[in-house]
């Protein structure tokens, strides 16, 4: 989890003032719905991305940020900033070249050369990459077959070739 990541789930209005209600006191559901005047399935909904985030934890308390401001490392500066941070894929460029590095980066690292994937197996090495950021998991496998990162034929994935030639020299 980031700063950023934090953000994110904050942004939107329902979960804001879910967490809001619980940072100050809201010790359940229906205390959490009084406080915002949310409906229960509005605060479940909320509450539970606020969960899976872990902004929430152990039942309805809050996270202690602290924690979260001493782990976060600094951001790296290179070509991959601010797209790529440790394992995870934060956004993806507008410019193509630097789209195709990101994506050469992230592919590089989520794929062995010489292995065959199901549709499932990618799916859930690019749901890893995904989490907590702005792109899903299925927009980037389709940009990875479109750049021919990855080859796609019968159901089964490939590292294609082009991908260990684009990490090698990334071009910005």
């Amino acid at each position: 989890m980031t700063s950023a990541s934090v953000v994110r789930l904050l942004a939107e209005p329902a979960r804001l003032r879910v967490f809001a209600a619980v940072a100050l006191g809201a010790r359940t559901p229906a205390d959490v719905a009084a406080a915002t005047g949310l409906s229960a399935r509005e605060v479940a909904t909320a509450l539970q991305k606020l969960m899976a985030g872990e902004l929430i934890v152990d039942g309805l308390a809050v996270r202690d940020f602290k924690e979260l401001i001493e782990r976060e490392p600094a951001a790296p500066a290179g070509p991959l900033h601010p797209f790529v941070a440790g394992d995870r894929l934060v956004t993806l460029p507008v410019s193509f070249e630097r789209r195709r590095v990101v994506l050469a980066h992230v592919v590089s690292r989520a794929f062995s050369p010489d292995v065959a994937y199901t549709e499932p197996e990618v799916n859930e090495a690019l749901r890893a990459w995904c989490d907590g950021g702005e792109i899903d998991h299925v927009t980037v496998r389709r940009y990875l077959v479109d750049l021919r990162l990855l080859t796609r034929a019968d159901g089964v994935y490939r590292l294609g070739r082009v991908a260990a030639d684009e990490t090698q020299q990334p071009v910005l």
